[in-house]
């Protein structure tokens, strides 16, 4: 069984009984679509005791769902997780599709634009040393030590919080040494044997995405029956491996991987059942920004000019309730999710 939360509302006010908050967060929902054994079917909030008090799946799905997030203890940093924040794209490679290697091998200007996010309202800067572009030749771990190491030091200097992308152990532990915050690992820790002890120990929260082969990368994939269904599985597995391992689940960010390993009509499902990831009872990433899915449904927009398809994006993820969004154009994604903000927080006050 799983359940995905719809019929949103502008407020809760008025309506006791009749709607759930979602994730602890700025959204209200008065219904859920139950997909079951291939069925689907939608049942309200108000009769949902009714149908499920007896059901243990769907019951701790629920609760799964409505469960406020705990806020991430970053250091001496804390990050509620209430509202979307946003994570602005910081690559050191050669070869990154978006700013073509142009901060490679340059740490103070790598620094200085990150420090330049952090002014536009980015809450993390994500910072990678190794592109996982299709096609993209792998690193070796020392290289990509010598790309971030430098450049998180700066960071962390000024006082931002730091994500560091990477599925190399090694690059991690040098990271984390350095004062990176947190890992984001595009394999969920199954690329490199290492990896999940080495987050185990140092107690730091981790983004785990779904790629349909992570140990042998990113991008590979043989299709899905039903690709919303079959990622939630997925991640909800690796999820309890993980905390099996010993990482706090309060600790575990969830990603579903948009354009690893998935076709555009993949992507458009994963991206209409958002609200369904917060079943794994962790808070959500979306990384959409720039994709090819934006290229494909805007007459082959090259990557500059996908600002658009972005901000699209980014606010849909927003409204399924994403903790974070991934994000190249943070001050434009700032600004609209400011106005969005507005938006919601009138309702709360009144029409």
């Amino acid at each position: 069984m799983h359940l995905r939360p719809v019929q949103f509302v502008d407020t809760p006010v008025g309506r006791d009984g009749q709607v759930a908050r979602l994730a602890g967060g700025m959204l209200w929902f008065a219904a859920y679509e139950v997909i079951d054994a291939g069925q689907r079917r939608t049942v309200s909030i108000a009769d949902f005791d009714t149908h499920f008090a007896q059901d243990e799946t769907a019951m701790r799905l629920h609760r799964a769902v409505i469960a406020a997030r705990a806020p991430l203890i970053l250091g001496e940093r804390v990050l509620r997780l209430d509202q979307p924040h946003v994570a602005g794209i910081l690559n050191v490679t050669p070869d990154s599709f978006s700013d073509g290697g142009a901060l490679e091998d340059d740490p103070v200007a790598a620094a200085n634009a990150g420090f330049d996010m952090v002014a536009k309202g980015a809450s993390v800067i994500d910072l990678g040393g190794e592109s996982t572009r299709p096609g993209a030749q792998l690193v070796w771990e020392g290289d990509e030590v010598k790309r971030v190491v430098p450049v998180v030091e700066r960071l962390v200097k000024s006082g931002a919080i730091v994500s560091l992308d990477t599925r190399k152990a090694a690059v991690m532990e040098a990271g984390l040494a350095a004062g990176a915050h947190l890992i984001n690992d595009v394999s969920a820790l199954l690329w490199d044997d290492r990896a999940l002890a080495v987050v185990a120990k140092a107690d730091c929260p981790v983004i785990l995405m779904h790629s349909p082969d992570p140990a042998k990368g990113p991008h590979g994939g043989s299709g899905y029956g039903d690709v919303l269904v079959e990622v939630f599985d997925w991640l909800e597995a690796r999820i309890a491996a993980v905390v099996a391992a010993g990482v706090d689940r309060a600790r575990i960010i969830a990603d579903p991987g948009i354009g690893f390993g998935k076709g555009l009509a993949e992507n458009l499902a994963l991206l209409n059942g958002l609200a369904m990831f917060h079943g794994l009872g962790c808070p959500i990433m979306l990384g959409a920004s720039r994709k090819r899915m934006i290229g494909a449904l805007s007459n082959e927009a090259p990557v500059g000019e996908r600002l658009g398809g972005s901000l699209a994006l980014a606010l849909k993820g927003a409204e399924a309730g994403v903790q974070l969004l991934r994000v190249h154009d943070v001050a434009e994604t700032v600004q609209a999710l400011r106005v969005w903000r507005g938006c919601k927080d009138q309702a709360l006050v009144g029409r």
